[in-house]
């Protein structure tokens, strides 16, 4: 199943709900498009929810780290929003989980941006 990434706006925060899998190839392309367009349009407020993603391979965790250290070297945040199991246990695995600011809850996470 190809990444589908879905945008939307919610109190000054850009959320990109992702569906499918982040692997090597399309979808970690994809995901790299869309956060480069966003900060590139100055956004510094974005929140990945990942409550739909089945899988990330490391292609995919590239992908996030970059993201990641792209937004911090614009003065941007990109956060973490509704991990799947599968996706937690990696981010646990590869240390990740602590680089990440990740939440459960959608409220929660828009308001840390505040």
């Amino acid at each position: 199943m190809a990444l589908t990434i879905a945008t939307r706006q919610l109190d000054g925060v850009t959320i990109l709900d992702l569906s499918g899998r982040i692997t090597l190839g399309e979808g970690s392309v994809q995901l790299r498009d869309a956060i480069r367009d966003l900060i590139g349009k100055g956004v510094k407020h974005i929140l990945l929810s990942l409550g739909n993603v089945n899988y990330i391979d490391s292609s995919g965790l590239g992908e996030l780290v970059s993201a990641f250290t792209t937004a911090k070297n614009q003065n941007a945040d990109v956060k973490l929003l509704n991990l799947t199991k599968k996706v937690k246990d990696v981010l646990q695995v590869t240390k990740l989980y602590t680089v990440f600011d990740i939440y459960d809850d959608e409220a929660h996470a828009i308001a840390s941006f505040k």
